[in-house]
């Protein structure tokens, strides 16, 4: 193919990237017959095979466009929606090579997981429905990654969350599984809420929620001190919601409840998508230094919260999830001291590694149908390849040279050194505590004894072996893919003893790991002390305990106060207004005479005594 041909072809690929969002959500609909039960005879593969398909051709579009734009440069592609009269909305993607990036990240981690969820989800009777929220998830994702207005980003993130609603209630039967997805979705919305409230507030001040021009429009306004800080609280809040920060992190905890494949992609991916829209936000949020103070505090909290909370933890699932939380405690610190490049590379990385070990977490659930780290053992053997990619995912999550997490950890110590020595420690901490629990975890439910319900615990079937392998062997490439991008520092430029310290805090986390002894007796201490602090860390340090007693208790009592005024003020004065009426009505019912001059006296009477009272206030 020649020049002008190659140029013509990248001009129609860039035209048309408003199609990455919408095949997924094509793959949706189109399974909808499936979904809803419409078709039957077929069986529900038909559903999984065109969301696959939309996936692989959003994977491929993507990959087009990537190569355009890293030749050619980033585009701002704009896209009447709708027009009339004065009322024009145009829907702008921002094309550049840190967004197609993270879009073919989310696309390929997209088609691994439902690939991963054919052989998981094979025999469970609603697999179409599944496929449908996963398709509608995957569209929500791509959309807020490539979208360039504050507007459509927001309504992107709505659609995510209500997607994540969908999936983390998919089997509605349990009583449990409806409360987790409840509460999930209504913790989103405190943070929603608020930056809807940003939303309108940028809105009116800049006149414009497009991103260049916000960016624009920061450089020239001075607003007041308070106002800054107003409108930066409001901006963060959503993200602190989406990326499950404290004090809103609570709900991705309960969303393991949801079945394994969507939670590959919630911790690696979609809490990313809420990360990424905060990096967008950072120059807005710079115009308040308290937002900025807000968001290290609130990330140094999780960060270190979560990651001593995992420790605790006996289930398989959740105490992954508090490391994404812990992980996103750092992208928060390196957006609130103004690093947004280590949040990018933290938030990548650790993409790819989470969703790996999430592969190895769902092979496990399948084969032994527990997830109880004190119930398993001796899968070392049985299933080499779940083993296998474990491990990796393990040592890519751990500051260990040279996989990829290895290097935001890198990156972000050196940034922060000489500025913020304190933050450096909270770095390391986190990677020592991750270490820490990860062997933990490895040694329970790979080595030792097998257990009852990990004596018969055969590998996999190679719809989920093959993801996962994939996902092993690319997490190794992961430093070849950065080095291509460029992303690799030179190692002249490397600050040595950040480095030194960084492999010495992973290797220690290792070495207590596999050390420290693991017997069920020490699962659940009969020392008091040990006893009280492993039920503080395994209870989150009581914080669902801590809401119940104030925000709860608080609105518990107002709710009761308005029931009282409403029954007894409210109601009673109406009812006294009611009762006034009917009993005048009744009584004056017995002067009716029928005679015209009593009724011609009783108008002049009236009109007499209100002439005298009007005549006695105006004296």
């Amino acid at each position: 193919m020649d020049l002008s041909k190659w140029l013509v072809m990248t001009q129609l690929w860039l035209e048309t990237c408003w199609l990455i969002p919408v095949y997924g959500l094509l793959g949706a609909i189109a399974s909808l017959p499936w979904s809803v039960g419409l078709i039957r005879r077929t069986g529900p593969r038909p559903a999984v095979y065109i969301n696959i398909f939309m996936t692989l051709v959003a994977l491929v579009h993507g990959g087009l466009i990537f190569r355009g734009i890293w030749n050619q440069g980033g585009h701002e592609i704009a896209i009447t929606w709708f027009q009339a009269a004065d009322l024009k909305l145009i829907l702008t993607f921002d094309l550049s090579v840190i967004n197609l990036g993270a879009v073919e990240l989310i696309a390929g981690l997209s088609l691994l997981a439902q690939l991963f969820a054919l052989g998981y989800l094979e025999k469970d009777w609603s697999l179409a429905r599944f496929f449908s929220m996963m398709g509608f998830f995957e569209a929500a994702m791509s959309g807020v990654i490539m979208s360039s207005s504050l507007f459509f980003t927001y309504a992107l993130l709505e659609m995510l969350t209500l997607s994540t609603y969908l999936l983390v209630g998919f089997w509605y039967a349990q009583p449990l599984v409806v409360t987790a997805a409840r509460d999930a979705f209504l913790t989103k919305r405190i943070g929603d809420a608020l930056l809807l409230m940003g939303v309108v507030a940028l809105s009116a001040l800049a006149g414009s929620l497009n991103f260049n021009d916000l960016y624009e429009w920061v450089k020239t306004e001075d607003l007041s001190p308070w106002l800054a800080t107003l409108l930066g609280l409001a901006l963060i809040a959503g993200p602190i919601g989406k990326c499950a920060q404290f004090p809103l992190h609570l709900w991705l905890d309960e969303a393991m409840e949801g079945p394994n494949p969507a939670s590959i992609l919630r911790n690696s991916v979609v809490v990313t998508c809420g990360a990424y829209v905060l990096i967008r936000l950072q120059p807005i949020v710079v115009l308040s230094p308290i937002a900025l103070g807000t968001l290290v505090v609130v990330g140094s909290i999780t960060a270190v919260g979560a990651s001593l909370v995992a420790l605790a933890q006996i289930d398989l699932k959740r105490t992954l999830s508090y490391s994404t939380s812990a992980y996103l405690g750092l992208v928060f610190i390196a957006v609130g001291t103004e690093w947004p490049g280590v949040a990018l590379m933290i938030l990548l990385t650790h993409a790819v590694t989470k969703a790996l070990l999430f592969m190895g977490v769902g092979a496990i659930i399948l084969t032994t149908s527990c997830q109880n780290v004190t119930e398993l053992g001796g899968l070392g053997r049985k299933m080499p390849a779940t083993t296998l990619a474990y491990g990796v995912g393990a040592l890519g999550m751990v500051g260990l040279l040279p996989l990829g997490c290895f290097w935001g950890y890198r990156l972000g110590i050196d940034f922060l050194w000489s500025e913020h020595p304190e933050l450096v420690a909270i770095f390391l901490l986190v990677n020592l505590l991750t270490a820490l629990n990860l062997t933990r975890v490895f040694r329970l439910v790979f080595l030792g004894e097998a257990q009852p319900k990990t004596r018969r615990a055969p590998e996999v079937a190679w719809p989920m072996a093959l993801p996962m392998v994939t996902l092993t062997v690319f997490t190794l490439l992961v430093p070849l893919v950065m080095q291509k991008l460029y992303l690799l520092p030179p190692w002249a430029y490397v600050n040595q003893p950040a480095l030194v310290m960084l492999i010495l805090s992973g290797g220690l986390g290792v070495g207590i790991g596999a050390t420290v002894p693991l017997s069920k007796v020490l699962i659940r201490s009969m020392s008091r002390p040990v006893r009280l602090l492993q039920d503080l860390l395994a209870y989150d340090f009581y914080t669902e305990r801590l809401y119940r007693v104030t925000v709860v208790g608080l609105v518990r009592a107002l709710a009761i106060a308005s029931d009282w005024c409403d029954r007894y003020i409210v109601d009673g004065l109406v009812n006294s207004v009611g009762f006034a009426s009917l009993l005048g009505g009744e009584s004056l019912k017995y002067s009716i005479s029928g005679q015209s001059q009593g009724y011609l006296f009783t108008i002049v009477a009236g009109v007499s005594l209100l002439g005298l009272l009007m005549t006695w206030t105006m004296w």
